[in-house]
């Protein structure tokens, strides 16, 4: 077992301390170097997960997320209800229906899925920004829980993450997700407050299944995939969030956000 960062640096080697593909490189160098058959990392307060496989491939938080929740389910017989933040990936919901559980959505923060937990109405909550906690535990996220967790799954298994995917892609399909930050000017400001305000039912091609204001905006689609905008409360920023079961629709769809919100 390699440990990496071990030590006091409140630079964070220069970079922002976040567990992302971008940021752990040294994790995944290690992981291959090793023959290692995990890589696990935190934030810089532990509250945050990132997870590179075997052959050093950094897994998305969604798919860990929805991965992880099948492990759980099947191995503790959990039935009720689990809860996902209005950003979060839908393979939650398809590995829910697929073992019978319920799913709350929530804004986006983790203090609501906490909520949830706190009251007993869900046995386990994800957020997309790699925030996870299940029952029995604390109302709120927590990257260390999450790391012996699919450690736990991998051990158990015997399996990679990337197999166990292929295995829950099978069963329930498969979903891509995107999330993009845009930085926006005084004049797309106003094009952002109109479109949540007044959105179109008219989406990449297709009528709007639904149209969710949980927060910020989200066009739910027939084929399945989803857009959500998110203005952010402090930044001149527009968190953009997607979902599709291809990457090409969902390009086609990350690019009607983009020129919806340009108009």
């Amino acid at each position: 077992m390699a440990i990496l960062h071990h030590w006091r640096d409140p630079y964070f080697g220069g970079f922002r301390p976040e567990p992302t593909d971008e940021t752990l490189q040294e994790l995944k160098d290690t992981v291959i170097k090793e023959g290692a058959h995990l890589g696990l990392a935190t934030d810089g307060d532990g509250d945050r997960f990132g997870v590179v496989d075997a052959d050093g491939t950094f897994i998305q938080a969604n798919l860990i997320l929805a991965v992880l929740l099948d492990y759980l389910i099947k191995s503790r017989q959990w039935t009720g209800a689990v809860a996902r933040s209005v950003a979060t990936t839908h393979l939650i919901d398809a590995v829910a229906a697929h073992h019978g559980l319920s799913v709350h959505e929530t804004p986006v923060g983790f203090k609501f899925i906490g909520e949830l937990l706190a009251k007993g109405e869900i046995v386990f909550g994800g957020e997309e920004s790699a925030g996870l906690s299940i029952k029995g535990h604390v109302p709120e996220k927590d990257g260390i829980l999450a790391g012996a967790l699919v450690a736990e799954m991998v051990a158990f298994t015997g399996k990679t993450i990337q197999a166990l995917l292929k295995d829950l892609f099978e069963r329930v399909g498969m979903l891509h997700s995107t999330r993009q930050d845009l930085t926006i000017s005084e004049h797309m400001q106003e094009q952002v407050k109109s479109v949540i305000e007044r959105p179109p039912t008219t989406f990449a091609g297709a009528e709007a299944t639904q149209v969710n204001k949980l927060d910020g905006c989200k066009w739910l689609l027939p084929d399945g995939s989803w857009y959500l905008i998110r203005p952010s409360g402090t930044e001149p920023i527009v968190r953009c969030y997607g979902e599709a079961k291809t990457p090409e629709r969902l390009e086609e769809i990350m690019q009607a956000g983009r020129e919806l919100l340009k108009k």
